[in-house]
């Protein structure tokens, strides 16, 4: 793989744990895959050479949303394997594209992290001693959101750390 300017790219590595010390604080970029996250990812760049920091991109691959009855959890090992291995490989993505969509490439620190767990919860834990957590808004308004709940507003509301959440261009609204 190579970079727009022809030199070779780096495949980063994928941390299994959340940022946090002995690491900096840094901007934490939440990301799902989704163009919000997309969107957010470019802003958390900025933000990241603004204040000089480290830019940490966090993907959470919930293993059980719904739970396991008992003695079902080694049986879907394999399945969270996978779905952790193809959480690291859309981090992968997301970087590339934003890299590539932006007018000049990232230069800072970042590092990659897939972590299982409940996403609000990595979250939030992952928030603590960061300079700014990064979130995509996903445009789901009134009735829905109070149904669904919100990964943006539980971060605006319980982050340990400043919460920017970065809607869709207005183009997209």
């Amino acid at each position: 793989m190579t970079t727009a300017d022809g030199r070779a790219a780096q495949v980063l590595p994928i941390a299994g744990t959340p940022p946090g010390p002995p690491q900096p604080p840094g901007i934490l970029a939440a990301c799902d895959g989704s163009d919000g996250a997309l969107w957010a990812l470019d802003r958390a760049m900025s933000e990241a050479e603004r204040y000089e920091l480290p830019l940490y991109l966090l993907g959470v691959v919930d293993p059980a949303p719904g739970g396991y009855p008992p003695g079902m959890a080694e049986l879907v090992q394999e399945s969270i394997e996978r779905l952790s291995g193809s959480m690291a490989d859309g981090l992968r993505r997301a970087l590339r594209t934003v890299e590539q969509a932006r007018s000049r490439p990232f230069e800072g620190p970042v590092s990659l992290h897939v972590v299982l767990g409940r996403v609000v919860e990595v979250l939030l834990a992952a928030s603590v001693g960061q300079h700014t957590l990064v979130v995509g808004a996903r445009g789901n308004g009134g009735f829905t959101r109070l149904l669904l709940g919100s990964v943006s507003t539980a971060a605006v509301h319980h982050a340990a750390c400043p919460v920017l959440v970065v809607p869709a261009p207005p183009a997209r609204r």
